[in-house]
């Protein structure tokens, strides 16, 4: 797993957590109901978060250290959550809205963004604003 693979597995399995919170899905383990279940991309957003709290922990940017100790916190609501013995949407809800979940996320959307800006004009087809110019 490398920077960019950690990231997307974190943004990824965030946007499925969403999805699944609004399912209400009772509590269950990964034998129960119909799948997906939440349990394996928790673990894997775990996995990730742990890898970027190893990869940045010791850079010299303070950003990339800030990102290293959010992941280092919201693993910890990760883990818990992978210690119950049943995961249902409710808790997936209460785990979505935690802040420390959400610093990482945001951390990863700047940080992500200030490294791979948005496609440009010609690729994206979206003109952008500029508010120097007159209408015309």
């Amino acid at each position: 797993m490398d920077i960019e693979e950690s990231i997307e597995t974190i943004e990824s399995g965030y946007e499925f957590l969403l999805a699944y919170a609004a399912q209400g899905r009772p509590p269950s383990d990964e034998t129960d109901g119909p799948g997906p279940h939440a349990r394996p991309t928790i673990d894997g957003m775990a996995s990730a978060m742990h890898f970027l709290s190893e990869a940045f922990a010791n850079s010299k940017e303070d950003f990339e250290r800030l990102i290293a100790d959010d992941c280092i916190k919201a693993s910890a609501a990760l883990s818990f959550m992978l210690k119950q013995e049943k995961i249902g949407s409710e808790v997936v809800d209460n785990l979505n809205a935690s802040i420390h979940l959400r610093a990482v996320l945001t951390n990863l959307f700047l940080y992500s963004e200030a490294l791979r800006p948005l496609a440009t004009e010609e690729e994206s087809g979206i003109v952008a604003y500029d508010a120097m110019k007159k209408n015309e």
